[in-house]
């Protein structure tokens, strides 16, 4: 007897089927409680060894086509013959957004009985590893992070979209049971930025006059985007349905090669799961020229990984992703992720309390200056404390080159260390006019005065205000801020945890880097009986160690805590060396 998991995917296929998608040496299966389904290399369909490389040979490595007809985007949204009249006002007014359309349209059709959707709803997760889903204990795990800030704002903004527009919208339509933030964890868990060919999105001809497109809202009555009932069952009587294409038509050869990113959800290429050596990869065929399906959208194995065997998993990428970005959206992370970043910034309502804050405002309007910065763990590649490539090298030198020109006279000589220097010019140079004294905000202004004359005939570039920064002020100011912001991050996550930590039993000072690897040693070293079955082992790691939630939240934060120690030791041997040089 089929299991329910087995029931909903047996149906989920005949759906893709009924819909013209086609699985060409790939089958989609479950593969445990944290991935959920995942879509296989399979050799079903064929049965000798040799053939079977052929045929793989032959297709160009096609896994998997989906026509866009399929996709869920705002264009159907507003196509539908239901929604799309309440959206449509709404849309082109700007009180919504693109994402808002697909996030209702996933809350209503998830309620709505007998939707052609049915198949594909049952198939996704009702519950989700992301902060939004935290409970109170596991969200403590992370705060004083940057992503517990933004998980909180969040919170927030989905209770206030729900009050404000999809309540009394839902209810008009449709009886609500709080579906709100489940919707948005499908969209941001599984939504992909598409390359629509131009001619898909926008398949009426313009007035030739202006030469442009309409919006994504067509005439409701013109709508050809029908819903059909189903030609399948799942043997019961329970109709299978197919959903028709959005609205296609011949468009003029001069936007045939163009093409419009459009977010949106393609059912069976969003099974897959992320890797950072995907196996395959994505692309779109407007033409049909690969797929022989026009308007598809198609899987291509060999982008990462040299080869696959049978029933190994095809993963893609989700892109260059940090933990905090991966937990934040997909509700997962990655231990020692290559991708990781550690966010910076200097708090925009504490300039009104730094002497001079007014001129210094408006130095840093005129330079635009960035008062927060990313910091990627690989631009410790070409730190001060890891050999550099001659690659590396040729690109340091281009940055000496860039940076020459910022002395203003040729007094302060340029610093040996900057083809070492880690950390972005646009946030050093904010950090530079930051911490100006008196008496070299009064050089600035010279220098400035000199430059545009006693008339003020033209204002300064801002290249030339970085200039004159850079000759009156130097390094070293800027480079004693950052040693005290990071400094002030890396005492904050040790107070923040060392709180978490208490709160949930565990040992004094587990706010540290060194603490929390030992609590996943101690997670990933637990013992499962040889007699326990996976359920029984999975159920006795959740009780006796940690939940999921809580590792993710433990590697994450862990990675922040590395970052900042790296990057603190990066600031510091860059202010020694200011200091020692004169800047």
């Amino acid at each position: 007897m089929a299991n329910p998991e087995e029931s909903k995917l047996d149906l989920f296929l005949q759906w893709l089927q009924l819909n013209g998608v086609q699985q060409r040496g790939c089958k989609i299966k479950y593969c445990d409680s944290n991935k959920g389904f995942g879509i296989f290399l399979s050799a079903d369909d064929v049965s000798d060894g040799n053939f079977k490389a052929l045929f793989y040979e032959i297709n160009f490595g096609l896994l998997l086509v989906v026509p866009l007809d399929l996709a869920i985007t705002p264009m159907r949204v507003l196509q539908d013959p239901i929604l799309g009249p309440e959206c449509s006002a709404m849309f082109e007014e700007g009180d919504v957004d693109d994402r808002f359309l697909m996030i209702l349209f996933l809350t209503i059709e998830r309620l709505r009985k007998n939707s052609s959707w049915k198949p594909y709803f049952d198939m996704l997760p009702t519950t989700f590893g992301n902060p939004l889903w935290f409970t109170d204990d596991e969200l403590l795990e992370v705060k004083g992070t940057t992503l517990y800030h933004a998980t909180e704002l969040q919170k927030k903004k989905l209770l206030s979209l729900y009050e404000d527009k999809v309540k009394n919208l839902v209810k008009k339509l449709l009886v609500l049971h709080g579906e709100t933030e489940r919707a948005n964890s499908i969209f941001w868990t599984r939504a992909l930025n598409i390359p629509f060919p131009c001619s898909y999105v926008y398949p009426q001809v313009q007035d030739e006059q202006d030469n442009t497109f309409s919006s994504f809202n067509r005439n409701a009555e013109s709508d050809t985007s029908k819903i059909s009932s189903g030609e399948l069952t799942d043997g019961k009587g329970l109709e299978i349905y197919g959903v028709e294409g959005q609205a296609t038509e011949v468009t003029p050869a001069s936007v045939q090669g163009e093409t419009v990113w459009v977010e949106g959800l393609i059912p069976g290429i969003d099974f897959c799961n992320h890797d950072l050596k995907p196996a395959a990869n994505w692309e779109v065929d407007g033409t049909g020229s690969t797929t022989g399906v026009p308007f598809s959208m198609y899987l291509l194995s060999g982008s990462g990984k040299s080869h696959l065997q049978v029933e190994d998993e095809i993963s893609i990428s989700y892109g260059s992703k940090g933990n905090e970005e991966l937990l934040y959206l997909y509700g997962f992370v990655i231990d020692n992720n290559p991708d990781d970043y550690l966010l910076v910034h200097y708090p925009l309502e504490a300039i009104q309390s730094v002497p001079f804050s007014e001129s210094k405002a408006q130095l840093l309007e005129a330079q635009k200056a960035e008062l927060r910065c990313l910091l990627p763990r690989s631009l410790l590649d070409r730190g001060f404390f890891q050999a550099g490539t001659l690659q590396k090298e040729s690109n340091d030198k281009c940055n000496v080159v860039l940076v020459s020109n910022y002395s203003w006279c040729g007094q302060r000589k340029m610093p040996s260390y900057l083809n070492r220097l880690v950390f972005p010019e646009d946030f050093l140079t904010a950090l530079r006019t930051i911490a100006m004294l008196e008496d070299e905000l009064y050089q600035v202004s010279s220098l400035l005065q000199e430059l545009v004359g006693s008339n003020g005939e033209r204002q300064p570039t801002d290249k030339e205000v970085r200039a004159a920064i850079w000759e009156s002020c130097g390094d070293s100011g800027a480079l004693q801020l950052l040693v005290d912001l990071l400094n002030m991050k890396s005492l904050k996550y040790q107070a923040q945890f060392l709180c978490c930590s208490r709160m949930v039993d565990l040992e004094e000072g587990s706010g540290t880097e060194e603490n929390d690897t030992e609590l996943l040693e101690k997670a990933c070293s637990t013992e499962i009986p040889e007699e326990y079955t996976s359920f029984e082992a999975n159920e006795l790691i959740t009780r006796e160690m940690m939940s999921k939630s809580r590792w993710c939240s433990i590697v994450y934060r862990r990675g922040q805590k590395q970052l900042t120690r790296l990057f603190v030791k990066e600031a510091e041997h860059a202010l020694q060396l200011a200091l020692s040089e004169g800047n």
